[in-house]
């Protein structure tokens, strides 16, 4: 029952992917400005449903790996809405949609049928700490497959051939103006976390953990990420070469998202 809002958001989601999908391939207009509507009654239906669960466990609705990878989801759909709302390229959405609509139907496959435990750690400074972790974390996924759609798109604009759809695919300037935009929004909300979690676990334990894995990572990946965006702007890294430093940051995220998702599901506490 606490599931039908994101079964709902699915549909949603599915739906937009379709109107992105279609708009990619056919003349008409208006499926380019149904399919972010669309997004957007998922993203909607979905905080919805982390709401419900939130009730459900009585307690943040990502405090186990399930919820955790469900904000992952909401925050990854709404991060790309408002990148397409400031830059106005539907285009790019027939890539994005199919990550979330597949992680989503996943989730909702492999959903645990009893509430976690309740964690050890409370409090509205923690949980925004970890809120702003997690929207680091999808930004930073966002910035990883405009990316890939960059790369790909020079390498058939150096081939010489575009096939139909290619033509509204947005500009390489502009995806590029994307990949930076989805890379400032995960520093911000990086940073931000990592000073909300270093203030909550010094008002904790009267001590900060400078030493920890998941505090080193986070100092690394705001550096590499903090690199690339200097080496973007340096002529001889700007394009395909940005990109694929861009990428290939995003195996140090993943790593650092797979260590705190263990960490918390395995000892049970909070980074």
């Amino acid at each position: 029952m606490h599931h039908t809002l994101a079964y709902v958001s699915l549909a949603f989601y599915a739906a937009s992917l379709a109107g992105y999908a279609g708009f990619l391939y056919d003349e008409k207009a208006w499926m380019g400005r149904i399919a972010p509507v669309l997004l957007a009654g998922g993203v909607l239906t979905h905080y919805l449903a982390l709401m419900e669960r939130s009730r459900w466990v009585h307690t943040v609705p990502y405090d186990d790996l399930y919820g955790s990878m469900s904000l992952f989801v909401w925050l990854l759909a709404l991060t790309y809405l408002i990148l397409e709302i400031w830059h106005r390229r539907p285009s790019v959405g027939a890539f994005v949609l199919p990550f979330i609509v597949v992680w989503q139907l996943a989730l909702l496959i492999f959903a645990p049928a009893t509430p976690p435990p309740p964690p050890p750690g409370r409090g509205p400074m923690l949980a925004l700490h970890i809120t702003m972790g997690i929207l680091g974390y999808a930004a930073f996924a966002l910035s990883f497959i405009l990316s890939v759609i960059y790369i790909l798109q020079s390498r058939v604009l150096r081939n010489r051939r575009p096939g139909r759809a290619f033509w509204r695919f947005p500009p390489l300037d502009v995806l590029d103006r994307m990949i930076r935009s989805s890379v400032w929004m995960g520093l911000a909300a990086s940073i931000a976390g990592l000073v909300l979690g270093l203030i909550w676990e010094r008002r904790l334990s009267g001590t900060y953990s400078a030493t920890d894995p998941k505090v080193l990572f986070t100092f690394m990946i705001i550096g590499l990420y903090g690199l690339y965006l200097w080496l973007g702007g340096l002529p001889a890294w700007r394009g395909p070469r940005a990109a694929r430093f861009c990428a290939l940051s995003f195996v140090l995220v993943l790593f650092s998202y797979t260590l705190v998702n263990l960490y918390m599901t395995g000892f049970h506490r909070y980074f």
